[in-house]
């Protein structure tokens, strides 16, 4: 790819002038405002029934668990098959498994959430690196980042709006409304990928065997290994799920339910925390991009800075003076995981060739589970621990500046070289 960047188009024009990213963009609206409905409603079911922070951890834990495993499949599925029907199938079966949260009632059937969970993550662990694998496929170059920009920035709204619906509908009507409109989502978002005209086909390869599968799936980690600055780059991901992702997740449950309950089992009150998060995640980015563009430079310093500015919501959270300093700390803290999170994309998105992109942002997904895994089952067990959410909180900002001042040491190392080339 050249050096040059071209010049990126606008939101409104991508939207208007390119159907397949239209409707890849409308399933994705449709299918993250159900998502967040599913999370909430889930969270607040295991802790009704439980009252005990290692079972809603342990929610945490196969919400990351599950998709991990599954990756080293899902990245071959997404580079050898075509991914528009991954998209597809993925939306459809996680729209029955869904359903199956209807049969919870009783502490005793916790554990089929747990399965549900599990299924339902595995199938989302072969949509997400197939869904980001497909935007070379249906966008020009010079829209790749606007694409990815407005995907992600998609997310964070939705974050927002289907976490506050999503807490309001659990809230008011009870979590099993919130899983039946979950289920519903995903068909029609299945509806819309079928809209979209795929020029680009992954053929089946000759060798079909798991053996010739792994091998390609190794292939994919030796590329990662080869080259170092993607390596660096998918990183950041396991380093925000470890410090605070999945972990402040788990401690936003305990505080709207035990600190500052809002509706039903806290589940309104939930339904902000995520809102705002959602709000941080989704401007941070669209604003910052304004200014640094694409061009690669720009946007690792930038990724720097969001480790700054999450780490500084989060201190603004831990006293926990009062609900609307948690959510002003809670948007800080989206803000800078934002700007991480929607940056680093965009550079595997410019550095990785697409015959092997699904593999690395299946390893990617891979490691960013794992990290949100090893953080929820931390945090599971601190909370039923003698320490204050203060203390976690505060452990954690402190935690999250390592990754962010490994990846300025790697950064200034890098600017160095490119100087001398």
């Amino acid at each position: 790819m050249s050096n040059k960047q071209p010049v990126p188009v606008g939101y409104l024009q991508l939207i208007r002038n390119n159907p397949n990213f239209r409707w890849l963009w409308f399933g994705q609206i449709i299918s993250l405002l159900g998502d967040w409905f599913n999370l909430i409603a889930s969270a607040s079911l295991i802790s009704t029934l439980t009252q005990s922070g290692v079972a809603l951890g342990s929610l945490f834990v196969v919400r990351m668990l599950a998709p991990f495993l599954i990756s080293p499949i899902a990245g071959v599925v997404a580079d050898r098959y075509n991914r528009k029907l991954i998209l597809i199938v993925s939306d459809v079966v996680r729209g029955f498994t869904v359903l199956g949260f209807l049969l919870v009632r009783e502490a005793e059937q916790v554990w089929l959430v747990y399965v549900l969970t599990a299924v339902q993550l595995a199938l989302s662990g072969f949509y997400f690196p197939a869904r980001g694998a497909i935007l070379p496929d249906i966008v020009s170059e010079k829209e790749l980042g606007t694409a990815n920009a407005l995907s992600s920035a998609t997310w964070s709204v939705m974050l927002a709006m289907g976490a506050a619906l999503g807490g309001f509908v659990a809230g008011r009507w009870g979590n099993y409304a919130a899983f039946t409109i979950d289920a519903i989502t995903f068909f029609i978002s299945a509806s819309f990928i079928t809209q979209i005209a795929l020029q680009v086909t992954h053929n089946p390869a000759a060798d079909r065997t798991v053996a010739a599968a792994l091998q390609e799936y190794l292939n994919g980690l030796r590329y990662l290994g080869q080259h170092r600055n993607v390596l660096a780059t998918a990183l950041h991901k396991i380093g925000i799920m470890l410090f605070t992702g999945a972990a402040f997740d788990v401690i936003q449950v305990r505080i709207a339910e035990a600190i500052f309950s809002v509706g039903r089992e806290g589940s309104a009150g939930l339904g902000w925390l995520f809102a705002f998060t959602g709000i941080g995640t989704g401007i941070g980015p669209m604003l910052v991009r304004y200014f640094v563009g694409d061009d690669p430079r720009s946007l690792r310093r930038t990724i720097f800075l969001g480790y700054l500015i999450c780490s500084a919501g989060i201190t603004l959270v831990a006293p926990m003076f009062n609900f609307p300093t948690i959510l002003i700390g809670t948007l800080i803290r989206g803000l800078g995981v934002g700007l991480i999170w929607v940056f680093s994309t965009q550079l595997l998105l410019q550095m990785v060739p697409g015959k092997v992109l699904g593999r690395v942002f299946a390893t990617e997904f891979a490691l960013m589970t794992l990290g949100g895994a090893a953080g929820a089952t931390t945090i599971g067990l601190l909370l039923d621990s003698s320490l204050s959410l203060t203390s976690l909180l505060l452990g954690m900002a402190a935690l999250l500046l390592l990754p962010g001042t490994l990846w300025l040491v790697w950064l200034r190392r890098q600017e160095k070289v490119e100087s001398l080339v």
